[in-house]
């Protein structure tokens, strides 16, 4: 059974985990709207993947006989003035995940709480991935802003994901 800080902690990550996916879909569509089919593809399965980490946690409560408490879920941005605004919008959430990830990992320490540690340890290798893959494409934005072609072929690849 999980204590009381733990799932009210872990509770408070299922939400950040959800508003991710909310961002990313709200990406998505900005990317929609600007004819950008590729980006907008990479946000929709960045959005799916959010909420299958939100699920991860949701299960994992109910395996130590918690309790989830959904909470509510905040109105997120919905324009930005480029593409390379939004990934780097993407990589600074990105960061902010994986600060709260590791402060909740410190909780579950402190808490003696070790397997939520031990599932937690998935969570921060994911974050390695989720950090350099949205700062990698930061960077290739910028390589390519003056040249309209790159950002084409930037689109073709993001829409194979």
């Amino acid at each position: 059974m999980l204590n009381e800080k733990i799932e009210k902690a872990l509770n408070e990550q299922i939400k950040k985990e959800i508003y991710s996916a909310y961002l990313y879909f709200s990406m998505a569509a900005f990317f929609d709207a600007e004819n950008l089919k590729g980006f907008a593809n990479w946000m929709k399965k960045q959005a799916k993947e959010e909420f299958e980490h939100a699920m991860k946690i949701y299960n994992y409560i109910y395996e130590k006989s918690g309790k989830v408490e959904l909470q509510a879920i905040e109105k997120p941005k919905c324009k930005w003035d480029s593409p390379l605004a939004v990934f780097e919008e993407a990589y600074s959430h990105e960061k902010f995940i994986t600060d709260s990830i590791y402060k909740l990992y410190e909780l579950s320490l402190e808490e003696k709480e070790y397997a939520t540690s031990s599932m937690l340890k998935w969570f921060i290798d994911e974050q390695v991935e989720e950090e350099a893959q949205t700062e990698e494409i930061v960077q290739k934005i910028k390589m390519l802003s003056s040249s309209p072609n790159g950002i084409y072929l930037l689109d073709r690849e993001l829409g194979q994901r």
